[in-house]
Parts: C-alpha cells; sequence; structure tokens
C-alpha cells in the first residue's frame, strides 16, 4: 500500500456471471433483497427496483433448501425479463443450501463463523492442538465438496468473515480480535487454494469502523505473505440508518479505498436495499476522482503500523491535544448564522475577519490575526506569512492554518520550539487524504508533537454528499491515529447547525469521541424477523438520550449475540413477533413478545444503573 498515492491493489481476475471484479475493473456496487427468498413475485419486483438504481450485483438471503431451489425460479423470472445482473447466494448454518445455490447463482457466499461450526455460545473452549487440527479436518470435509460443485458450474464464492459470528474455536486462540477475523477466514482459503479453486472474493465485516479496517489491511498483509491476491468486497456491517449509517459506512469503506483496497463494496444500511445503491455509487465516484493525481512525496514514519489502534502522541495546547477529546470548531466566517445546536456545540467558532454582534455567549471564538483582540475566549489563527508575529502573542492557543506544502524546515522547526501552537492543517490536493497523511508522517518523522485540527472544504447543498465525502477525508485520517479535531468549511446551502452534528457524527463514527447514543442495527434482510426500520425508530425514540451507550438492534441471531459483545445492550429477533434482550454477550431474556419488549429493554437498563431520565422539554 502506498498511503500517500492513491492507486488500486492488484488481484486475479473474478468472474461473477457478467462482471469481473478485481484491481483492473470498476469497483462492483451490490446490495441485498430484504424479501423472503420464497416470494418469487416479491423477490423479482424488488431485484427489479434494485436493478433501476444502478446495482452490479444483487444477494438473497438462503435459510436452507427450499429458499436454495427457489433461486432458481427468480434467476429464471430475471432472465426472462431481459436481466443479466448477477445474483448471490447468502448461507449461514448450511452447507446443503449452500451446495444447492452453487448450482443456480452465479455466486454463493459463505461464512466461515458457522458454515460448519457450530452456532456461537461464548462458551470459553479450551483445544488441544490434535483437537483443533482435528476441527479443521471437519472443515475440509465439508467445504471440498462444496467448492468443487462451485467448480463444476462456474460459481464463485465469497468468503465472508463477520466480526459478530465469529466461532466459538476461533476466538478460544484468537479471542475477539483482527487477527482471529484474519485466520478465520484463512482457514478456508488455505483449503480453496489446496483444491486450486480461485473464483473468491473476500470481506471482513464488523460494525467497529477502527476494527473492520485494521483486519481487512491485516488480511491483506497476511494474503500478501503466501502469495495470495484475491478481491475483496468492504462493508461496514450493522451501520445504522440516517446520517450515521452514511457516515459510518464512508469512514469506514472510505478509509479502505483510500489506501486502493476493495473491489466491490456494499453500503449497509436500515433502510430500503434500493436506497443503499446511490450511496455506495457515490462513495465510490468520490474516491475515484484521486485518480492520475500529483504525486505526492513523503516517507513513511517507521514506527507506524497500519494495524495499531494507538493514535499519535501530542502536547496539550489548552484543550486541544494530550489526552483531550478531539475537538470540533465550526466554520462561520462566511456566514452570519450563528445559532448553536444544543445536542451539538462545537467548542470553537472560527468567524474569520468579524466578531459578530449575535455571537453566542460563553462560546470559544477563533478570529483571522490581523482583526483578533486580547480578550477571554477569543483565539488569533495565523498563517505562514505571519509566522513572526505568533511568538509575541500571549493567547492561550494560537492557530496555524497549514498546508504540507507549506511544512519546510523552517516550519518544522517553528512548530517544535515554539509553544501554544495547534495547527489547522488545510490541503487543495486532489488527493487530499493522502497529502494529510505525508503532514502526519512528516510530524512523526521529525517527533514534532503539535496538535493537528483536520479542515477540509466543500461546496454542497445535499446533506448526504457531505455525510460521505466528509467521512471518506476525515475518517480515513482519523483511523490512522491522526488529528486531535475536525473543522468542515462548506459553501454550499446546508444548515450550519447540521454540518456541527455531522462533524460530530464523523468523530463518533471513526471511533474517537461519543456524543450520542450508538445504534448498531443491522441492515434488513430476508432473515430479518420483524419491521426493521419501524423497529429501529421506534428504538431510537426511547433511547436516544442515553448518549452513553451503545444499543444493539438486529434482525436475527446471525449476527445478533456476536455484535452484542461490541454493544452495550441488544435487542434481537428471535422468531416472528418474539424478542430476546442481552446485556453485552449475556442473554438476559429470551423469547419475549415483542410489544413488552421495549419496556422490558428499558427495565433492563435500569436495573443494571445506566438508565437516565429523557430531559422534559
Amino acid at each position: 500500500m502506498d498511503f500517500f498515492n492513491y492507486k488500486r491493489r492488484p488481484t486475479v481476475d473474478v468472474h461473477v456471471g457478467n462482471i469481473i471484479m478485481g484491481g483492473n475493473y470498476p469497483v462492483v456496487v451490490q446490495t441485498m433483497t430484504n424479501t423472503n427468498t420464497l416470494d418469487t413475485e416479491g423477490s423479482v419486483a424488488q431485484c427489479e427496483r434494485i436493478i433501476a438504481a444502478g446495482a452490479d450485483l444483487i444477494r438473497l438471503t438462503t435459510q436452507g433448501v427450499r429458499e436454495a431451489n427457489n433461486l432458481r425460479e427468480i434467476h429464471q423470472e430475471l432472465r426472462d425479463k431481459g436481466y443479466a445482473t448477477p445474483l448471490s447466494a447468502d448461507i449461514h448454518f448450511n452447507p446443503r443450501a449452500a451446495e444447492v445455490a452453487a448450482t443456480i447463482a452465479e455466486k454463493v457466499r459463505i461464512n466461515p463463523g458457522n458454515f460448519v461450526d457450530k452456532q456461537k455460545t461464548f462458551a470459553e473452549l479450551i483445544y488441544t492442538d490434535e483437537e483443533y487440527a482435528q476441527e479443521l479436518e471437519k472443515i475440509r470435509s465439508k467445504v471440498v465438496p462444496f467448492l468443487r460443485i462451485c467448480k463444476e458450474h462456474g460459481t464463485a464464492v465469497r468468503i465472508g468473515v463477520n466480526h459478530g459470528s465469529l466461532s466459538d474455536r476461533i476466538m478460544s486462540r484468537y479471542g475477539d480480535t483482527p487477527e482471529g477475523m484474519v485466520e478465520s477466514c484463512m482457514e478456508y482459503l488455505r483449503i480453496a487454494i489446496d483444491e486450486n479453486f480461485t473464483d473468491i472474493v473476500i470481506s471482513m465485516k464488523a460494525s467497529n469502523t477502527l476494527l473492520m479496517t485494521k483486519a481487512v489491511r491485516l488480511l491483506v498483509a497476511t494474503m500478501d505473505k503466501e502469495n495470495i491476491h484475491f478481491p475483496l468486497h468492504l462493508g461496514v456491517t450493522e451501520a445504522g440508518d440516517g446520517e450515521d449509517g452514511r457516515m459510518k459506512s464512508a469512514v469506514g469503506i472510505g478509509a479502505l479505498l483510500s489506501d486502493g483496497l476493495g473491489d466491490t463494496i456494499r453500503v449497509s444500511l436500515s433502510e430500503d436495499p434500493e436506497v443503499e445503491v446511490p450511496v455506495a455509487r457515490k462513495l465510490v465516484d468520490y474516491v475515484n476522482l484521486r485518480k492520475g493525481h500529483a504525486s505526492i512525496e513523503g516517507k513513511i514514519y517507521p514506527g507506524f503500523s497500519p494495524y495499531s489502534t494507538d493514535r499519535r502522541e501530542t502536547d496539550p495546547v489548552w484543550n486541544i491535544g494530550g489526552e483531550h477529546l478531539p475537538v470540533v470548531i465550526s466554520d462561520r466566517s462566511k456566514i452570519d448564522d450563528m445559532s448553536v445546536n444544543p445536542h451539538f456545540i462545537p467548542d470553537y467558532i472560527y468567524i474569520g475577519s468579524r466578531m459578530p454582534v449575535n455571537f453566542p455567549k460563553g462560546m470559544k471564538s477563533i478570529v483571522d490575526y490581523p482583526y483578533w483582540e486580547e480578550k477571554i475566549d477569543n483565539f488569533p489563527l495565523f498563517t505562514v506569512d505571519s509566522l513572526d508575529k505568533i511568538r509575541d502573542c500571549h493567547a492561550e492557543v494560537k492557530f496555524l492554518r497549514l498546508s504540507y506544502p507549506e511544512l519546510s524546515d523552517e516550519v518544522m522547526a517553528f512548530l517544535k520550539e515554539t509553544p501554544k501552537i495547534a495547527v489547522i492543517l488545510t490541503t487543495a490536493h486532489q488527493n487530499g487524504v493522502g497529502e494529510q497523511r505525508a503532514f502526519f508522517h512528516a510530524l512523526l518523522n521529525a517527533d514534532c508533537r503539535v496538535p493537528v485540527i483536520l479542515q477540509r472544504n466543500y461546496a454542497e447543498d445535499e446533506a448526504e454528499d457531505i455525510q460521505i465525502k466528509g467521512g471518506v477525508d476525515f475518517g480515513t485520517v482519523l483511523l490512522d491515529g491522526f488529528g486531535n479535531g475536525i473543522m468542515i468549511s462548506n459553501q454550499g446551502q446546508i444548515d450550519i447547525t447540521n454540518l456541527d452534528a455531522y462533524a460530530f457524527g464523523l468523530l463518533q463514527a471513526a471511533r474517537v469521541r461519543t456524543s450520542k447514543t450508538e445504534f448498531i442495527s443491522c441492515p434488513s434482510c430476508g432473515r430479518t424477523l420483524f419491521d426493521l426500520q419501524t423497529t429501529v425508530a421506534l428504538i431510537k425514540q426511547h433511547f436516544s438520550h442515553l448518549k452513553h451507550l451503545k444499543i444493539g438492534v438486529m434482525g436475527c441471531i446471525v449476527n445478533g449475540p456476536g455484535e452484542m459483545a461490541d454493544a452495550d445492550y441488544g435487542y434481537v429477533g428471535a422468531e416472528h413477533g418474539k424478542i430476546s434482550l442481552y446485556r453485552k454477550k449475556e442473554l438476559i431474556e429470551k423469547n419475549i413478545p415483542q410489544a413488552e419488549a421495549v419496556e422490558r429493554l428499558i427495565q433492563l437498563i435500569k436495573d443494571h444503573g445506566d438508565w437516565i431520565e429523557p430531559e422534559k422539554n
């Protein structure tokens, strides 16, 4: 990987029906139906809507042999209507269904966590080396016949690892880690290689963007060591809905696309599947704009690891850097609106060259240096041209707007020897992510510990566009462990208080600052046991004030129990009309009526001392 210069990772070509996945071909956009796969008419109708939305591939849940057989009816009806879009069967727990689906669909997804291993119980098992080897042979005995059927029918396979469904066997040796996800995948890959089966695509998904990106990078490094170069399917599972789902997906998927990784993507939203497609397309198109950019020269810091969760160490400047949470600077230098969202109050407001008469009391202001006045909560913004003025300034924080091309040896020396400076890092480069990454590596190489706020310029009128672009731009750098805050500058028509909310949302999506309840909700599919969109809205209505908690809303048990490990509490479909409630990994109440589930979840949270009464309007 070249962290500074964008280029796609080379891979083998994998044929999936009439499309080819791999580094030499455009990134494939896909989604998944949420109809019952036994409902031919409903599934075909939804596939048509998905195709109209622009999807290149469609996945359908295939719980059992009956569903697998009915794929033939869906497949044939779509072909009779003139559609050539490939279909993928999604398999969990059922090797026999996979074998049937492999004779029909162009691609079959299997999950190493449950294709052969039993449903996870979180039991703390201990395997001897001999026992572990026996388990691997059991896997081989089930996987090899399936691969041979796929080879006979020209069917591609996705080995799809989910953080939420790692087997108890993998957990016993590797724990709940990226290393465990990688080994879960590699066990199946090695079997496929032994069988000379290479029509493989791989995914490593989690709802935690940091975990997901580290796992994918670690997988690529592991495959490289074994001279394996299969295409990658990217996605943040259980991303949620609305702005949070879009930003979380853009942060996780965008960070990997920025590395040149990824050959097909699915944006998993708790919304209708056809809504996912244009979001995914915007994400791919935005990263593609970097192609052919001017080269960025830089030197990787030898101590940097793309698999580490460590953050760059900085010296604190007042409330910026050090152990402080990343800050949000609201850019209002070109607008008169000084209103503030009480739920997302920025740490600083940049007002440019003038102090508005309606500036909110108690807020911290940043003013361009020539117009700055020394008073409480008012801070100057300098440029490279005014460096000589900084030492004579007595402000608690002296902001310096700086870009990578301006980072000369003289400027670097100045940053190292001058206290109370916080950099606002700008970029106008076609590959701004690469340029900002190069800036941070230059600081690391020079042992410069100045705190840095990431700043990007946009001209967007649609909220979704800035959520996606901001997710890619800020999220990629934040997930590297860089950045002590963010500043979104936008010349479009998006309300400034919404921009502030998105800034906080991006920090939360990158796992560096929590400002609201995090809802880990799965995308709907044919396995979902309740109306997901209605249920997510209901859960948000009752629990959005619990900003200190993560709450999972899962449609079924495939990933539900596993993702509860990352959530504080979970609401999981057990069967139609019945819900199971979790506290982290522990199943607390099983098969309770759905009509009672919200009140029972409230009581569960109260019983463990995590409930806070909502404020009355």
